[in-house]
């Protein structure tokens, strides 16, 4: 099925992780995507990740997303590239995990930088070329650590919690000019943000219990979990979705 031909879509974080699993997606369905995150070589990592054909819909824009001057740039140079836009996807995001008492505000800073103010600029960064685009679509990433107790995680709960509340009111505010806006809700997923994040010496891991589901015996989601459900919401065939959330967590908070 390939529900995004001539569909123009714009994917931050498209790197790694979540945000690559995305972009190929999307571009297996047959969009016209342009990938956008900081790190040049993960940009170059999906483009090799995907077949000769499909790359000539591909074009990469190195953004740092919480730069009001680099998302400017970024989102023009993806748009001439796209000619338009009909899907944004915020998949990038960073996180931190400290004690709170002992947590930086350099750190607390960065990832509500990233996580929240991030999505804010490229929301209103491509708002007004949405809006001319065909049944346009914002997707969103919240997190489960926005609805249930995670520990460690005060800065990224609160990015999150800020990104879940956000895209409620853009749905609303943008909902009689035919745009949608979805959060995806995911629990634990395989990437390296999970794996490479650096947690306390002293981490009670009990209290990360709701971290995974119940599905695959407890074990963490893949980005290719998250990336079919993006694939369905953006499509026509979740028209009638907006101003809400969709859980992509193994059952962690049933």
């Amino acid at each position: 099925m390939r529900r995004y031909d001539g569909r123009r879509v714009l994917v931050t974080g498209a790197g790694s992780g979540i945000g690559r699993g995305i972009a190929r997606r999307l571009l297996a369905e047959g969009a016209v995507l342009a990938g956008v995150d900081i790190s040049e070589e993960g940009l170059k990592g999906t483009v090799e990740a995907v077949d000769g054909d499909t790359r000539a819909r591909l074009h990469t824009v190195v953004v740092d997303i919480s730069d009001a001057d680099s998302v400017r740039a970024g989102t023009a140079a993806a748009t001439e590239f796209l000619g338009g836009l009909d899907v944004l996807v915020n998949a990038a995001g960073i996180h931190r995990a400290a004690h709170t008492h002992e947590m930086s505000l350099e750190s607390w800073n960065q990832v509500i930088a990233i996580n929240l103010t991030g999505t804010f600029l490229m929301i209103q960064a491509t708002i007004p070329h949405l809006l001319r685009g065909t049944h346009p679509v914002i997707v969103n990433f919240s997190s489960t650590s926005a609805f249930g107790a995670h520990p460690y995680m005060a800065a990224y709960s609160a990015s999150k919690g800020g990104v879940n509340a956000m895209t409620h009111a853009i749905a609303l505010e943008y909902a009689k000019q035919g745009l949608r806006a979805v959060n995806i809700v995911p629990g634990g997923i395989d990437t390296g943000l999970t794996s490479n994040l650096a947690v306390p010496e002293d981490t009670d891991w009990k209290l990360f219990a709701r971290l995974t589901g119940w599905l695959d015996r407890g074990a963490l989601g893949t980005p290719d979990d998250v990336a079919g459900v993006v694939a369905m919401v953006a499509s026509d065939e979740g028209r009638y979705i907006t101003g809400s959330e969709i859980r992509v967590d193994g059952g962690a908070l049933m």
